[in-house]
C-alpha cells in the first residue's frame, strides 16, 4: 500500500496539471487555438511534447521490464524507434508544416489530403474514419493500462481506478485543447527524464548498491536464440512514427519553421537519453533484486522507486509513469476531436459554423470519445490490450505512405492516396492473426510495403490532374 507522503505529492502533480487547462483555456479563443494551438507552440514544448505522447507507459513500464526479463536483446526496438523518429524529423516535420499551412492551412490530416489532391470529400471521410476507428481503442487501451497502475498503487478497485485516471486527463483535455496537452507533456517529459535517470543512478551509483553482478548474457544484443526475422519486426516499430496523427499534429503546430532544427535536437536528445535510461532501470532492476523475479516484472519502475527513495520523492516517480500514459491519451483524445470537428461536423454537417461553436463541439467530442473508450476499458482483460501495436502498425501503414508519397511525388494522385491508405490499414487487419513463418514478421512492414505499392500502382492508372502537379510544383518552390 502506497504511504500517505507519496499519495500527497502524486495528487499535488495531478492538481499541477488541471491548473495548466485552466490556464490554457483562457488562450484558447478559436478552433487553430483548440486543434493546433494557433500554429504558435516554441522548439521546446514542440520537442518534448512529441517525445512524451510518443512513448507512453511503455517508456517507463514495459520497456524496463522485459530489459529486466531478457537483457538487453530486448533493445532492438528502442533502436528502431529511434532511426524512425530521426528520419521523420528529417523527412517530414519541414515538409507537413509547409503543406498543411500552403493548404489553406489545413488543421488536420485529412483536412490536408483533401486539400492536397483536390478531393471532393471521399478521402477525407476514408482518412478521417479510420484515425477515429484506430484511436477509440487506443485510447481505450492506454485508460486500461493507466486504471491498472491505479489499482496496483492506490489498492483501488479497478473501476474506480479507471473512472478517476479517466476524469483527470479529460479535464484538462476538454478545458484546454492543445495548449493544455501540449504544455502537460512538456512538463511530463521532463519529468519522466528525471524519474529514468535517478532510479538506475541510485542503485549504480549508490555505495549501498548490492554487489550483484549481470550474466554476460543479460548485456548480449544478439543472444542466438534471437532471430534475423525478430530483429527485422522489433526495429520495423520506427516506420510507424511517419503515420502517427497525434506525432504529426506537433509537426503542424510548431510556430516557426525555423525552428524545426533546434526542436528536433531537443526531441532526439530527450528520446535517446530516456530510452538509455529504461534500459539502464531494467538492469538496475536484476541488480537491485539480486536476480530474483519480481511477481510482475513490468513493476520493475515502481518497485525500486518503492524501496529506493522516501515516499516524498517516490510520489513524484509514481506520478512519472501516469505522465507517460496520459500523455500519450490526451493527444489522442484531441486527434479525434480535432477529426470529428474539421471532418465531420465542419465539412458534411455545418460549413458555417463559427469558431465558439466548433470550439465546444471539439470539448464535447473529446468528453464523448473519453466515455465510449472508457466503457470499453471496463473489462480490464479485454482483448484492446493487444491493439496498441496493432493500432500503431495500423496508423503506420495507412498513413505513413500517404504522407510521404504525397510530400514528394508530384505524380501522387486522389485515387492513390485512398488505395494507400485502405491498402495499408486492410494489410495490417488481415496479416496480423497469421502465423508461422513470413508471417511472424510485424504487420506494419508488409502494411506498408503493400500500400506504398498500391499507391504507385493507382497512381499510374489514375493520374493527378494537371492543376494537382502545378499546386505540388509550387509548394516546391515554397521550400
Amino acid at each position: 500500500m502506497i504511504s500517505t507522503a507519496t499519495s500527497i505529492t502524486f495528487f499535488a502533480y495531478l492538481i499541477f496539471l488541471l491548473v495548466i487547462g485552466i490556464l490554457a483555456y483562457k488562450k484558447t479563443n478559436t478552433t487553430s487555438d483548440y486543434i493546433l494551438g494557433g500554429r504558435q507552440m516554441g522548439p521546446a514544448v514542440t520537442a518534448l511534447s512529441v517525445g512524451a505522447s510518443d512513448m507512453s507507459g511503455w517508456l517507463l513500464l514495459g520497456l524496463p521490464g522485459a530489459i529486466y526479463l531478457s537483457g538487453l536483446s530486448e533493445a532492438w526496438i528502442g533502436i528502431g524507434l529511434v532511426l524512425g523518429a530521426w528520419i521523420n524529423w528529417h523527412l517530414v516535420a519541414k515538409r507537413l508544416r509547409i503543406y498543411t499551412e500552403f493548404t489553406r492551412d489545413s488543421l488536420t490530416l485529412p483536412d490536408y489530403l483533401e486539400t492536397r489532391f483536390g478531393d471532393s470529400g471521399v478521402l477525407r471521410l476514408v482518412a478521417a474514419s479510420t484515425i477515429l476507428l484506430f484511436f477509440i481503442f487506443y485510447t481505450s487501451s492506454g485508460l486500461v493500462g493507466g486504471a491498472i497502475l491505479f489499482e496496483q498503487v492506490f489498492n483501488l478497485d479497478y473501476t474506480t481506478a479507471l473512472m478517476v485516471g479517466s476524469a483527470i486527463i479529460v479535464s484538462y483535455t476538454f478545458v484546454g485543447g492543445y495548449f493544455a496537452v501540449s504544455w502537460t507533456d512538456f512538463f511530463q517529459g521532463i519529468l519522466m527524464l528525471i524519474a529514468l535517470l535517478l532510479v538506475p543512478a541510485v542503485v549504480f551509483l549508490g555505495n549501498d548498491a548490492p554487489a550483484q553482478t549481470l550474466e554476460p548474457g543479460m548485456l548480449d544484443l544478439l543472444p542466438e536464440e534471437l532471430s534475423a526475422l525478430a530483429i527485422i519486426s522489433l526495429m520495423a516499430w520506427g516506420l510507424g512514427y511517419f503515420g502517427q496523427p497525434h506525432i504529426l499534429a506537433r509537426f503542424m503546430a510548431i510556430g516557426k519553421v525555423e525552428d524545426l532544427p533546434r526542436s528536433r535536437r531537443i526531441a532526439m536528445s530527450w528520446m535517446l537519453i530516456s530510452l538509455l535510461g529504461a534500459l539502464a532501470t531494467g538492469l538496475a532492476g536484476v541488480i537491485h533484486f539480486n536476480g530474483g523475479a519480481l511477481d510482475n516484472a513490468e513493476t520493475v519502475f515502481i518497485e525500486l522507486s518503492r524501496v529506493l527513495f522516501n515516499p516524498w520523492i517516490a510520489g513524484f516517480l509514481v506520478a512519472a509513469i501516469l505522465s507517460a500514459i496520459m500523455s500519450t491519451i490526451d493527444s489522442q483524445l484531441l486527434v479525434c476531436s480535432s477529426v470529428v470537428t474539421e471532418d465531420f461536423y465542419k465539412k458534411w454537417l455545418r460549413p458555417n459554423a463559427d469558431d465558439r461553436e466548433k470550439v465546444m463541439v471539439g470539448r464535447l467530442t473529446v468528453l464523448a470519445v473519453a466515455v465510449i473508450a472508457t466503457l470499453i476499458a471496463l473489462d480490464p482483460q479485454t482483448s484492446v490490450l493487444g491493439l496498441v501495436s496493432y493500432a500503431w502498425a495500423g496508423f503506420g501503414a495507412a498513413f505513413g505512405p500517404v504522407i510521404l508519397l504525397s510530400l514528394y511525388w508530384h505524380g501522387f494522385s486522389r485515387t492513390g492516396a485512398i488505395a494507400t491508405i485502405i491498402t495499408g490499414a486492410a494489410t495490417v487487419v488481415i496479416w496480423k492473426p497469421l502465423s508461422g513463418g513470413l508471417f511472424d514478421l510485424y504487420e506494419i512492414l508488409p502494411g506498408f510495403l503493400m500500400a506504398t505499392l498500391a499507391g504507385v500502382l493507382f497512381s499510374q492508372l489514375a493520374p493527378p490532374s494537371h492543376q494537382i502537379r502545378q499546386q505540388h510544383a509550387e509548394f516546391e518552390r515554397m521550400l
